[in-house]
């Protein structure tokens, strides 16, 4: 049943696995406009506020002790959402997006085999309706901590949170995306002792 994957919370505080949905972040613009000025006016110009649908990344443990004033976020799409970006890609590069190739995708993002995505389970319970989605490792944004509390304080709804062992499963799967390393040019022939 696909309510073990989460628990329904109604107040902070925050932790992993927490899905918080319609959250502003600050992004970088994909063309940022360079025009001369203090460093600090350029940065501003470089950026823009966007909603986003994210999950919590930072550690529960680092969250609960409050060793941290910034939560690492990731975006995630509904599957629907995600299919629409995928097809787009797939007549980007000329090929063919078919029911196979969709399946044989989505079947490769829950095997890990896409180091930049997860997918989590749809949630049908109440208060909450959500379709599966699927996490985007390529965008981390950073967001208060505080900030992000008094959002969903004032919110005044409750929110899911993916409940053991599956936040630690995306938390896995996030460090892998990260902890991959290609050496341009591998150790040489060591010397014998």
């Amino acid at each position: 049943m696909n309510d073990n994957w989460y628990e329904v919370v109604d107040a902070p505080p925050l932790t992993q696995g927490d899905l918080v949905f319609d959250c502003p972040v600050v992004g970088w613009k994909s063309t940022p406009t360079v025009f001369g000025g203090p460093n600090g006016e350029f940065l501003r110009a470089a950026t823009e506020v966007v909603e986003a649908d994210l999950v919590v990344m930072t550690q529960a443990c680092d969250l609960v002790h409050r060793k941290v004033t910034n939560v690492i976020v990731c975006p995630h799409f509904s599957l629907a959402e995600y299919h629409a970006l995928w097809e787009q890609e797939m007549q980007k590069r000329n090929q063919r997006s078919t029911a196979k190739a969709w399946d044989g995708h989505c079947r490769d993002i829950r095997d890990g085999f896409l180091w930049n995505l997860s997918i989590i389970n749809e949630y049908q319970g109440e208060p909450h309706q959500m379709s599966h989605r699927v996490v985007d490792f390529h965008d981390v944004y950073t967001i208060p901590l505080a900030f992000l509390e008094a959002i969903l304080t004032e919110r005044r709804r409750s929110w899911l949170r993916l409940r053991p062992p599956y936040r630690e499963h995306l938390s896995q799967a996030f460090a892998r995306f990260f902890m991959r390393v290609g050496l341009p040019v591998p150790v040489s022939n060591l010397p014998t002792l």
